[in-house]
């Protein structure tokens, strides 16, 4: 009986040592995968995730930035407008520099 037992010591010692074997060479297998991926990507000169997420706010701050000057810009020529329609009491020959439809103001000269 203690023979058996034996045997059956010894063959769950193999089987764990069998596992434990795997289970390295599986470690060992992912670490050389992850530093052949790594390796790769520092290659293909890719950006962080930092330095894009800095970009976007750059670019949320600059839009930002321009919404709010555009804004003072209407009002600025708001008031010039009609400053200069009260100083001269014809509010409607005088129009603001830029058309609210994108295209240019006509020059009269020639």
């Amino acid at each position: 009986m203690q023979n058996k037992d034996k045997f059956f010591d010894d063959l769950a010692k193999l089987f764990q040592n069998a596992v434990g074997v795997a289970q390295d060479a599986g470690q060992e297998a992912e670490n050389l995968f992850r530093g052949f991926v790594e390796r790769q990507l520092a290659d293909m000169n890719l950006v962080d995730r930092e330095e894009v997420e800095a970009v976007r706010d750059m670019a949320i701050k600059a839009r930002e930035e321009n919404e709010a000057l555009a804004a003072r810009v209407a009002e600025l020529e708001r008031v010039v407008v009609a400053d200069t329609a009260s100083d001269e009491g014809n509010a409607e020959e005088i129009e603001p520099a830029g058309d609210p439809e994108g295209g240019e103001a006509e020059s009269s000269e020639e």
